[in-house]
This record gives C-alpha cells, sequence and structure tokens, in this order.
C-alpha cells in the first residue's frame, strides 16, 4: 500500500507543474506528452516480457482494453482541469475512480465489496464532495471558469475517473493470468503511448517552443507517469483495484495543498475539513489491509507449523524400531 499511496503524491503534483506552462499550450498536448513518453519509458523497462504479456492470448484483451483507457484517460483529465479547475478537476476525476472500479469489479467479477470498503470510500467520497464545493474553479485563461465550461469539466473529469478505473482494472486482471507487475503496465502503457504518439505530434508544437515547458513536460512524464506508475503496479499486485483507487484518493489532498502552498489559491474551511475526512479514510484503509496481511502471515505461520508437527510425527513413527518377529 505504501507504494501506492507514494505514487500518489507524485500524481498530486500534476496539477501545479501543469498550471505554469504558457497558455498556449492545449491540455492535450500536455497529457498525450505526459503519458505517450512515459508510456514508452514504462515499456522500455521490460520490453521482452511486455511483448511476451501482449501475446499471451488470455491476456491480450485486457492489456488492450487498458491501453485504450490510457489514451481516454490524460486527455480528459488535463482538459477537466483546464476548465474546472486544478483542485476541482483533481477532487472529480479521482473521487469518481473507486465508484467506478467497484462498478467493474461487481460486474465483471461479482466481487462482493466488504463494508469497510464501503465505510472508508464513502467517508472518502464525502471529503471529495467537501473539497469540489470549497474548490475554487479557474479556467484556462486565469478567469473564473463559468457555468458551461465548470459542467463540461466535471464531465470530462467523470471520463477521467472512468477511465483511470479502467486501466486499473485491466492491469490487475493481467497479472491475475500470470503478467507480471512490470510487464503489464509496460503493455498497457505501450499500447496507450502508441496510440497517443498522433495527438501528441498533431497538438505538441507549443511544447517546443521553451525550455521552460520542455522541462515540464520531461517532468510530468518521468515523475507522476513513470515512476508513480512503476510504484503503484507493485502495489497493485497486493490489492483489488477498487481498494487502489481509494488509496489514491491522497492525490487530490496533495494537489490541493500545492495549490494553496504554490499556486496561491484559497481552501475555505470546508475544504479543509473535506481534507481531514479523507486522511481519516486513508489511515482507516490501510490499517484494516496491515491487519489482514498480519493475520494471513499468521494463519500461514500456523499451518506451517502443523505440517511441521505432523511431519515429525510421522518421521518418529517411521524411526521407531519394529519388534522382532518370531
Amino acid at each position: 500500500m505504501l507504494a501506492i499511496l507514494v505514487a500518489a503524491v507524485l500524481w498530486g503534483t500534476t496539477g501545479t507543474a501543469a498550471s505554469f506552462l504558457p497558455p498556449g499550450v492545449p491540455p492535450v498536448a500536455t497529457g498525450a506528452a505526459t503519458m505517450a513518453i512515459g508510456g514508452l519509458l514504462l515499456f522500455t523497462v521490460s520490453p521482452r516480457t511486455s511483448w511476451a504479456a501482449l501475446r499471451d492470448r488470455a491476456a491480450r484483451r485486457w492489456l488492450l482494453a487498458g491501453g485504450a483507457c490510457v489514451v481516454a484517460y490524460p486527455l480528459a483529465f488535463y482538459s477537466s482541469m483546464s476548465l474546472a479547475g486544478v483542485a476541482v478537476g483533481n477532487v472529480v476525476s479521482l473521487g469518481s475512480a473507486p465508484v467506478f472500479a467497484a462498478v467493474l469489479e461487481r460486474a465483471i467479477e461479482r466481487h462482493r465489496l466488504r463494508p469497510e470498503w464501503w465505510a472508508t470510500t464513502g467517508l472518502a467520497v464525502a471529503g471529495i464532495v467537501l473539497l469540489a464545493l470549497a474548490g475554487p474553479a479557474h479556467s484556462g485563461s486565469g478567469g473564473t471558469a463559468g457555468g458551461a465550461e465548470a459542467t463540461a469539466g466535471l464531465a470530462l473529469g467523470l471520463v477521467a475517473g472512468a477511465s483511470y478505473a479502467g486501466y486499473t482494472y485491466c492491469s490487475r486482471r493481467a497479472m491475475q493470468l500470470g503478467c507480471g507487475s512490470r510487464a503489464a503496465m509496460g503493455a498497457v502503457f505501450g499500447v496507450g503511448a502508441v496510440l497517443l504518439l498522433p495527438v501528441l505530434i498533431a497538438s505538441g508544437a507549443p511544447l517546443t517552443e521553451s525550455a521552460g515547458s520542455l522541462a515540464i513536460a520531461g517532468y510530468l512524464a518521468v515523475g507522476p507517469m513513470f515512476l508513480a506508475y512503476l510504484l503503484f503496479g507493485a502495489g497493485l499486485r497486493h490489492v483489488r483495484s477498487s481498494s487502489a483507487t481509494t488509496l489514491t484518493l491522497l492525490e487530490p489532498v496533495v494537489a490541493t495543498l500545492l495549490a494553496v502552498l504554490v499556486v496561491g489559491e484559497r481552501l475555505a474551511p470546508l475544504g479543509w475539513t473535506g481534507m481531514v475526512l479523507i486522511g481519516i479514510a486513508l489511515a482507516l484503509l490501510t490499517s484494516r489491509g496491515a491487519t489482514r496481511r498480519a493475520r494471513a502471515r499468521s494463519g500461514a505461520n500456523r499451518v506451517d507449523r502443523a505440517d511441521e508437527a505432523r511431519s515429525s510425527t510421522t518421521e518418529e513413527k517411521r524411526s521407531r524400531p519394529r519388534p522382532a518377529s518370531r
């Protein structure tokens, strides 16, 4: 779980970093550059196993579906932040993802969600709603977002949340079929990167007009994309997609804090209350996960000790001298 939380912190820096790009850089160019470059880097970490995963007939459909979701996510996410503001765009995109992930697990796997998941996710989503209500919304030109722009930004945030839940779920399904975490993430994001390259070529020229823009794009591709998804893939091997997306609700908290401390936005008391609720939910989820893992290890140790006891008893019986036959 710690790897997923660190990934969420890295993701929380994306909105603030992107806010320093010149106004002439379209959000689709930022999203395409981040995911295309970062996706290719992820693929190069383990190209042979990623190719092998794509050749696996059982895993291929999940990897291709995940790649399609990777294409949709950055285009919707960065456009949502541009229209509705950094804080609100993050809040809606990440806040809706656990719900979409739970719907996927329920619809495809008939997975019954634990009561604690409903409680912690409900608490976190309540905090997200408070953040959305309290967070200031700014348009890409720096003014207050109008009603139509805000509505479009919220809708794109929901698209981003659904696509994020989609590639998280598809990646985990591929891992369940035997793909390693790096192979699955490399294949999913490699497919997405190839599909995003035409978008980057068509819209990415403004990113090359200054060294500052190139530096920001490079950071977004290497930090919140490449490194964060390596960590996320490693963590995804041990938790369900619904729990993983709940853990990443730390991202909008980090994004909002940076918006206040770095960008200069102000957060109302309602927003701070929302952040406290999210923090409580994450603490409950991580502590329950640690308790379950400890119980599982304890149970496994008891089974091992019982097996050793039975084995030693059997060996003792075999080593006893047999009575001499008359």
